[in-house]
């Protein structure tokens, strides 16, 4: 059963709505870096590991393959889109693994992120980093309901809503951390 339009319409916006809220909330976060970026204490001299370049590189490539696989259910290529699902799974995943690298990388090199050895530069790093995190491991629930939906053969060229849903958070998720990584790396 199909949904109507005004049902179809409603959920799009909601999705809208989140994505705008959660951009508001890092915007303000990062605009809560720039202000607090004149502190006396504030680090200039830190540099991000390399690893959040690379995972930079693997979250937009899983934002291709996961417009692709958008793109061959609309064709009617399962092997296709299924291969590209997965493929968006595990590139997902593995940005998260190389973000905790990251984490690992920025201990070693004595920087704490709370605590009396912490400072505010690496609290607002981390905050930043970690609330990203929560969404892309939202965004990796929201990829196995539509690859789940997917095997369930819900979608189809006529009806896509979901994944077409699925495809634009993700899209923004990948979105928000280059937004992030370039202002992290650049607004010391």
């Amino acid at each position: 059963m199909a949904l109507d339009e005004k049902h179809k319409r409603a959920r799009k916006m909601m999705l809208w709505f989140g994505i705008i809220s959660m951009g508001m909330m890092f915007a303000g976060l990062t605009s809560a870096y720039v202000v607090s970026k004149n502190r006396p204490d504030w680090l200039t001299d830190y540099q991000l590991p390399n690893v959040f370049i690379w995972s930079t590189l693997v979250i937009l490539v899983s934002s291709i393959t996961f417009h692709l696989a958008k793109n061959f259910v609309a064709k009617g290529d399962q092997t296709k889109a299924n291969l590209m699902m997965i493929s968006t799974f595990i590139l997902g995943s593995l940005f998260v693994v190389m973000q905790f690298i990251g984490f690992e990388q920025i201990i070693d090199a004595g920087y704490r992120f709370t605590g009396g050895a912490s400072n505010i530069t690496m609290s607002f790093l981390y905050l930043l980093v970690a609330a990203h995190l929560v969404h892309v491991i939202a965004g990796l629930i929201v990829l196995i309901v539509v690859i789940y939906n997917h095997f369930k053969k819900k979608y189809n060229s006529e009806e896509m809503l979901g994944l077409k849903l699925g495809v634009t958070f993700w899209h923004f998720v990948d979105a928000l951390w280059l937004y992030l990584f370039l202002f992290l790396y650049f607004f010391k």
